[in-house]
């Protein structure tokens, strides 16, 4: 389970070998708490701040105050008031640690964007002042965030770089806590084997804190570490060690272990038990906003409505995960996302440079310094005639080789400003190839709007020309935007555990549930089903969640063509969409068609780009194709289309066989 902020810093306020020059480490314990209701700060606070005559005494003063709020409920217009107070003293450092306590709630409820933005700007100012703390609570909080932007990389890089920080306080609560997140971001990635050692490391410093509430928390995650390995016998005491021990004292944490004891009944098919922990997670997600585990909790209610066959009900509960998850994900939060970690990468290569020549100049000093020692013992040799031949020598000697080091220096700086320029070309270059795309579509028409003009000759050869070359254009700057995308873009593996899988049950399965699920929504449409499934098929080793997402997708689109034909009330039309599955070589293949529009033959290029739809605004994210795509991809797969205006469209599932 992921740690609160106040983790980090949990630590003793008399304990003196915590301190480093700069801010106190005991500030720490300040912005950890801060849950506020808004009221304006008691007077005793401010009078204690004001009295206080080191910032070790002014820190601990609020200190004090933060734990007697930390309970409350309202925590951003408490922590609000408290930033104006610190603004109004001119107390940048503790306004950043606060501001950092105000992100680590802002990310737990979906607002990771804001979270990141802050975050970004408060480690430049830590990095600028070489404060160890203060960089150590930045990259703990950047991980925080970008776990909750779903970007588990970024949370465990950030994560591990936050480490040598906390050994080098000597940091015990923040090591604590670091090793926690970084263990749960393994188990949710599937990686068993590095959560369980990180947890068991989590569990060792929560025992040197002598505080049982740590103690819990860092059991539920080394619980969660062996669910990753399946192994649940072991992971249910764990748990419950951990639920009993953070009772009225961590919300979240209970609903983490609430969610991970009905995802282990889910998987032993203790399903009445996975239902009830699962609706408790969800009645104590709801109030503070805890969106990641209400859409883990609506999940599990799915996946063990699935088993007791009520697609109904699993279809239900999909749909509120479905939902919460595109809006936390949603299409516009994502590009704000790559914005963020654009600059980012932007800003760390300006560090390097700027490290990089400063390095130089530190080299370039230094062989100037020897030269100048070099310079002053040929002199004093030149002054003895004995040996004035041999101080020539020396010195011509010397001079030479520092002409080549000053060489090699030359050119391996150049080295890595070319490199760093490599590093970076593919960011510099996406925004502004974006807009030659997109001006010259929309030349492209506008040539074309001019060229059905009554006022222009049929067949202009000038019109034509100039609608060539841009079309030209687009063309190759489509070309190129791909390239950049794929300097951009790492493939993303599938996490998931391979499992022999039935293709015609899991295929059926989901066509039923799909159909059920629209006529739920509206109970006048009807549709022929069709099913032709290869009986020689065996079990197929593949992630099941992911390729029932995948049929699901397919199978939604499919039925949502049929029904827009539908509504022009042909006659003779019958909507249907049919289900095929057939062994091909080392190859399986599954059909889905229907007998919709089709997909317009301009469109049949662009169907499976991210953010592509061809629903009308609203009604798509254009994220469902593009999402099946990849996931086929990931399994050695390929996801193609046929279409036909007017006949309908059939996407091809080809899955090798292993």
């Amino acid at each position: 389970m992921r740690s609160d902020f106040k983790s980090y810093f949990h630590l003793p306020l008399t304990n003196p070998s915590m301190q480093k020059p700069g801010l106190p480490l005991l500030l720490c314990c300040l912005l950890s708490f801060i849950i506020c209701d808004g009221q304006p700060l008691p007077d005793s606070v401010i009078t204690r701040y004001k009295h206080a005559k080191t910032k070790l005494e002014r820190t601990v003063s609020v200190t004090e105050y933060v734990f007697q709020i930390r309970g409350e409920t309202d925590f951003i217009p408490k922590a609000n008031v408290l930033l104006d107070y610190l603004k109004s003293v001119n107390d940048q450092e503790s306004q950043d640690f606060v501001q950092l306590s105000i992100n680590d709630q802002l990310a737990k409820t979906g607002d990771y964007i804001t979270s990141l933005t802050s975050c970004l700007d408060i480690l430049s100012r830590f990095e600028k002042s070489k404060d160890t703390l203060g960089i150590m609570a930045a990259y703990r909080e950047l991980s925080t965030s970008y776990y909750y932007a779903g970007d588990k990389e970024k949370d465990v890089f950030y994560g591990k770089k936050s480490l040598p920080y906390a050994k080098e306080l000597n940091n015990v609560s923040a090591l604590t806590g670091i090793t926690n997140n970084i263990s749960t971001s393994y188990s949710q990635n599937n990686m068993g084997d590095s959560a369980l050692l990180y947890a068991k490391l989590s569990v060792d410093y929560s025992k040197q804190l002598n505080d049982p509430i740590r103690v819990a928390g860092s059991l539920g995650t080394l619980g969660e570490a062996y669910i990753s390995l399946r192994k649940f016998d072991l992971a249910l005491p764990f748990i419950r060690q951990s639920l009993i021990g953070g009772a009225n004292f961590d919300d979240l944490g209970t609903v983490w272990n609430l969610n991970a004891l009905s995802q282990i009944f889910l998987e032993t098919n203790q399903l009445d038990s996975s239902n009830y922990y699962a609706h408790k997670a969800i009645d104590l997600s709801i109030a503070p906003g805890y969106k990641d585990q209400l859409q883990r909790a609506y999940e599990y209610l799915s996946q063990s409505y699935e088993k007791t066959k009520q697609p109904d009900s699993a279809f239900k509960y999909l749909q509120s995960a479905v939902k919460i998850k595109d809006a936390l994900h949603s299409a516009e939060k994502a590009k704000q996302l790559q914005a963020i970690t654009a600059r980012e990468q932007s800003r760390v290569l300006e560090m390097e440079k700027a490290n990089a020549e400063l390095n130089s100049k530190i080299k370039i000093y230094s062989l100037i310094a020897v030269l100048i020692i070099l310079a002053a013992i040929a002199f004093f040799l030149l002054r003895n005639n004995r040996q004035k031949q041999k101080a020539n020598i020396i010195l011509e000697t010397t001079l030479s080789k520092l002409k080549e080091t000053q060489a090699q220096l030359i050119q391996s700086e150049k080295m890595a400003s070319l490199g760093e320029l490599t590093a970076g070309i593919a960011h510099e270059i996406q925004n502004p190839l974006n807009f030659v795309n997109n001006f010259s579509e929309v030349n492209v028409e506008l040539i074309e709007e001019l060229a059905s003009k009554k006022k222009a000759e049929p067949g202009d050869p000038l019109i034509q020309d100039i609608l060539d070359n841009q079309k030209k254009i687009v063309h190759h700057g489509k070309r190129a935007d791909a390239i950049v995308k794929g300097m951009l873009q790492h493939s993303q593996k599938s996490t998931g555990r391979k499992e022999p899988t039935d293709i015609n049950a899991l295929a059926d399965e989901y066509l039923r549930l799909s159909y059920h699920g629209l006529r739920a929504k509206n109970n006048s449409f009807n549709a022929t089903i069709k099913t032709d499934f290869d009986p020689s098929i065996a079990s197929v080793s593949i992630v099941s969640q992911d390729i029932a997402r995948v049929l699901l997708n397919l199978y939604t689109n499919a039925f949502y063509a049929v029904q827009q034909r539908q509504e022009g009330k042909p006659q003779e039309y019958q909507p249907t969409v049919s289900v095929a599955t057939k062994r091909s070589g080392n190859n399986i293949e599954i059909r889905v068609r229907d007998n919709g529009h089709g997909i317009a033959p301009n469109n049949i290029e662009k169907i499976f780009q991210p953010f592509f739809t061809t629903k009308p605004t609203g009604q798509g994210t254009g994220l469902g194709l593009s999402l099946s795509y990849d996931i086929i991809k990931a399994h050695g797969g390929e996801l193609t289309v046929e279409s036909k205006e007017g006949e309908g469209s059939t996407f091809i599932v080809t899955l090798p066989v292993k």
